[in-house]
């Protein structure tokens, strides 16, 4: 065995990120077949048949375990020469994701455990984000000397709340979704009321207590940030600040004596902000990226983008295009693009394909066969459905990352491992699978996959509000998939191997945006969280210098 990821090339500057863009632009050139494939039609286009003969001999009678492992860049000493290589190299070109050391790059930093007050509801990766993601941003912020930190994309208010709550930061969370401001002003005022009655008890009870304020906003873009103020215009005299209980995206008790709050870009104050964004989805990011560059008030962003598969791309025709990819002048001079397909397998993560586990692993690829062998069944009896957009795989992919969290909670907790067992026999679909199966077509071959797949594809069916027709052959469609079904594992792992260098792509496309900016912004990439709790791990962090 070999291989493991270890970048060879730098992002120090926008020259080296730059050749580092088109190291993985070369490399991904000849692939472009397997980032466009729609694995759905993989039977019926005989996708398998693109790949290198002697890869996939090789790997159809790989264990399972060995596949899982090609994403993280793991190869095994008797395969091909030539898939050693592809492996090495992808290794060679993927941003490394180990959890960075912070405490000794940030200035600082003091990473606090948080009470159980302040992670109430949150499950472990959550507390875990958030625990990393608040001390940075306090480091950040102390760093550049801000007043305030704006939570965009803020949710129900976890990171939000901690920031205000254990860092005594000023806060404004900002969010598309009105529900979740009330979620975090109802969650901010109880965990207000416990702390306050600690400190009376305490006799510390003269201490004022920090409550982030809310913002509604339903159309997110640097135009609203900016626009901020317009939503922060007034507060209420009669109220304390740590008081407001509801959101303030629209002014209310009309009659009351208001006074102005501070405005993001409002060229009088003096005011300093640092942006920041825990997984803000899509084109969030971005926007955030553009608003820290556009608005002088703010000092620092610090953005964990997710949710590649919604960006919005275009062909740009300038360089102030605001496509969300690509963003740097260098990607767009170079005429690259990606396409949705690259953009949904940018949210492929080596480190959850690697902690999978052998018999999820065989319910992934699985799952991915009955789906193919589905499409054949709608090509051949419902083909006035496939100009559709179709989406019935949600069962399998919820069944799946359930799965994932018992694997993940069950290693980290053994005690639960019984639990986790017995929850797992209930999943229907997942049954049939013996532990002693080690590759897919040990798994095809060993039970009546059959009633499994007709299971499913009256699912499907279901879910598509269709209705089974009397002549549907849901075994003779499994006849014809099934010999070919052992390659779906070997194809797929491929595949997803080449999601990480896409989702790298992505990040330094980010990070040469700024360093495009020249000597008046510091911009650096860090894996701030535990790749395998939250495979989404890289923040651009970025500051104005002086």
């Amino acid at each position: 065995m070999g291989g493991g990821s270890s970048s060879k090339y730098s992002c120090g500057s926008a020259s080296e990120t730059l050749e580092w863009i088109h190291a993985i632009h070369q490399f991904l050139t000849p692939y472009s077949f397997l980032i466009n494939a729609h694995v759905v039609n993989f039977f019926n286009d005989r996708l398998w048949e693109a790949i290198d003969e002697d890869w996939i001999d090789c790997l159809k009678n790989e264990p399972v375990d060995h596949l899982l492992q090609i994403p993280s860049g793991i190869f095994q000493d008797h395969w091909p020469p030539s898939l050693q290589q592809f492996v090495i190299a992808l290794g060679s070109l993927v941003l490394p994701r180990h959890q960075a050391g912070l405490q000794s790059i940030l200035a600082n930093m003091g990473m606090t455990s948080l009470d159980s007050v302040l992670t109430q509801g949150m499950n472990m990766k959550k507390k875990h984000e958030v625990e990393v993601l608040s001390a940075v941003v306090d480091s950040i912020a102390n760093s550049v000397g801000a007043d305030t930190i704006v939570d965009v994309g803020a949710g129900q208010g976890y990171l939000a709340q901690v920031l205000s709550f254990q860092y005594q930061l000023s806060v404004v969370a900002i969010d598309s979704c009105s529900h979740h401001g009330n979620v975090t002003n109802a969650r901010a005022e109880r965990i207000k009321k416990h702390y306050a009655a600690q400190m009376r008890k305490s006799g510390s009870g003269s201490r004022s207590l920090n409550v982030p304020k809310t913002v509604t906003c339903r159309v997110m873009s640097a135009d609203m940030l900016k626009a901020v103020n317009d939503m922060l215009l007034y507060e209420d005299d009669v109220q304390r600040p740590q008081q407001i209980g509801q959101s303030i995206s629209q002014p209310s008790h009309a009659g009351l004596h208001k006074r102005r709050l501070p405005s993001l870009c409002d060229v009088h104050n003096e005011s300093s902000f640092v942006l920041a964004g825990l997984h803000a989805c899509g084109d969030l990011s971005v926007t955030m990226l553009r608003t820290f560059l556009e608005c002088k008030e703010v000092k620092a962003v610090v953005s964990i983008g997710c949710c590649y598969n919604l960006l919005s791309e275009e062909v740009c025709e300038s360089s102030s295009s605001q496509c969300g990819f690509p963003m740097s002048t260098g990607i767009k001079s170079a005429g690259l693009s990606l396409g949705k397909s690259s953009r949904d397998l940018a949210c492929q993560s080596a480190e959850r394909w690697r902690v999978m586990g052998k018999d999820a692993g065989l319910h992934n690829f699985e799952l991915h066969a009955f789906r193919a062998a589905f499409q054949m069944v709608l090509y051949r009896y419902y083909p006035e459905v496939l100009i559709r957009s179709l989406a019935i795989g949600r069962q399998g992919k919820a069944l799946r990352r359930q799965q994932q969290r018992r694997n993940l909670e069950s290693s980290l907790h053994p005690e639960k491992d019984d639990k986790a067992a017995f929850a797992m026999e209930k999943d229907s679909l997942f049954q049939g699978i013996s532990s002693g199966e080690t590759t897919i077509s040990d798994a095809i071959n060993s039970v009546d996959k059959y009633s499994l797949f007709e299971k499913f594809c009256k699912s499907g069916l279901c879910r598509l509000d269709l209705k089974p027709l009397p002549d549907v052959n849901f075994k003779e469609v499994w006849e014809e998939a099934a010999p070919f079904a052992e390659f779906i594992g070997p194809y797929w792992s491929l595949r997803a191997a080449l999601g990480p260098l896409l989702e790298t792509l992505i990040l330094l496309d980010r990070l040469l945006f700024l360093q495009e900016q020249g000597s008046s912004v510091e911009a650096v990439m860090l894996p701030i969280f535990d790749p395998v709790l939250s495979p989404r791990n890289v923040a651009i962090i970025a500051k104005k210098r002086n």
